[in-house]
């Protein structure tokens, strides 16, 4: 899922994350001579009543375990067995394969693939090794299946990983689909393809994005204290200001990690045009001038190069990064809360005054319904509606925070966003208040606004 970022008509486009002991038990005098055969009868009923799969009492079968497991724990299908043994060897080939990534060592990185592959992990060893990784690991998700050629399997593979903080708490993760043979001493590489977009069955966007930048993208990468920020090298010149500025901006988004930690380090990548449509899957609306997405336990940002201003980065990057700080891992989302959490990001990001109110004015005059719940732009919506639309998003969390406080707003969006509780069951009891009666207080406040 992203979380967008429109460009507001005041900035014109530009090109520039105690007990005693135990009781004595009493002597057992049970004779014990007969407990084998009785235990062997007892296994033969109860495995012809429940068949091979029935759970036994612990401790009814003393002496006997072994021969009972054999007995009642199915046959491993030939095929299942093969597979899973392969999937055993190809971790090993990628257990190497992560060692050698972290020491820096790229003839080990390359020395599992076949030469035709080698190419597309040098210049993935490059990146990696630029955006300083600090953990990395590969590890199967299944059992690998049949490619189609003899000796050939597919194996979809998850990379957990941590780029320029060791030992990260919250480690993203990307799920690729990859070639094998099997022939040899030990399984061979043959195909690693870049990541694709996985759909969420629930709530809007993807559990997983398109390729993301490492993957298809020679990177240079500049790291601040608190973020890491990296382009292609067309765009290098870019890194100093970029760095500059998402430090201050984290500086902002620290304030808003709604539970939890805050994020380890925050990552910013810049897009140019080419780079902006192939990106996690290159699907933006034309509106979005930035966005944050979610990695499976981490989020990322990106920014587009030719749609803000000089003035207005450092805004769009408070905007983003607040997303990341305030978001959950999950991308659970529907376009219900879309208000809510870019109302927050809108007044983390606002220095002054706000930018977009003239279009905010004009969209509660001409054409809200009063609904917050519906709030949310599509791709298809007008630049200027899009602009209101984050206006009206704006206000009604800044009249939340100013009537509540920050402390439980930041409830409020945990309860929302984090748990998935909708706003009325949770209204009550955070701000003392039923969500119809503050729902109409925020629409008041946001039309008085707009006079």
């Amino acid at each position: 899922m992203t979380y967008g970022e429109p460009v507001a008509d005041d900035h014109p486009p530009t090109t520039p994350a105690g007990t005693g002991p135990a009781p004595h038990p009493l002597p057992d005098r049970r004779p014990r001579r007969r407990w084998p055969l009785w235990t062997a009868f007892v296994v033969v009923l109860l495995l012809l009543a429940g068949g091979a799969s029935t759970v036994l009492p612990a401790g009814a079968v003393r002496g006997t375990d072994a021969t009972l497991a054999r007995i009642a724990a199915p046959a491993e299908n030939p095929t299942t067995r093969a597979a899973r043994k392969l999937a055993e060897r190809i971790t090993v080939q990628l257990d190497r394969q992560s060692g050698a990534l972290l020491s820096g060592d790229q003839a080990a990185f390359l020395a599992i693939a076949e030469p035709a592959v080698h190419a597309n992990l040098r210049r993935r060893f490059a990146t990696l090794r630029a955006l300083r990784v600090s953990d990395w690991q590969g590890r199967p998700k299944g059992l690998p299946t049949e490619a189609g050629r003899p000796g050939e399997w597919r194996l979809s593979v998850e990379f957990r990983y941590c780029f320029a903080v060791p030992d990260c708490r919250r480690p993203s993760s990307v799920l690729v689909e990859t070639r094998w043979r099997d022939g040899g001493a030990e399984p061979r590489l043959l195909e690693l393809a870049q990541s694709e977009p996985v759909p969420q069955l629930a709530g809007r966007g993807t559990v997983q994005a398109g390729a993301l930048p490492w993957e298809i993208s020679n990177m240079v990468v500049a790291v601040g204290r608190r973020t890491l920020v990296a382009t292609t090298p067309a765009f290098r010149r870019h890194l100093p200001d970029l760095l500059a500025r998402a430090e201050a901006a984290a500086r902002t988004a620290d304030q808003y990690v709604v539970t939890g930690d805050r994020p380890d380090r925050y990552r910013v990548y810049y897009a140019g045009p080419k780079e902006w449509k192939r990106w996690y899957g290159g699907e933006q609306p034309e509106w979005v001038a930035g966005y944050a997405i979610g990695l499976g336990g981490d989020h990322e940002v990106v920014v587009r190069h030719d749609r803000y201003t000089a003035a207005g980065l450092g805004e769009l990057l408070r905007h983003e990064l607040t997303h990341v700080a305030s978001l959950p891992d999950h991308d659970g989302l529907d376009d219900s809360t879309w208000w809510l959490t870019e109302g927050l990001a809108e007044y983390a990001a606002t220095v002054g005054r706000y930018n977009g109110l003239t279009e905010t004015r004009r969209l509660v005059k001409r054409g809200w319904d009063g609904k917050l719940d519906t709030l949310a732009p599509t791709e298809d919506t007008p630049d200027a509606r899009v602009v209101g639309s984050y206006g009206i998003a704006y206000l009604a969390v800044r009249y939340l925070v100013e009537r509540f406080g920050e402390e439980r707003v930041f409830a409020f969006v945990k309860a929302v966003i984090h748990d998935r509780r909708i706003p009325r069951q949770t209204s009550d009891e955070i701000f003392d208040v039923p969500w119809s009666t503050l729902h109409a207080d925020c629409v008041k406040h946001v039309r008085g606004a707009a006079d």
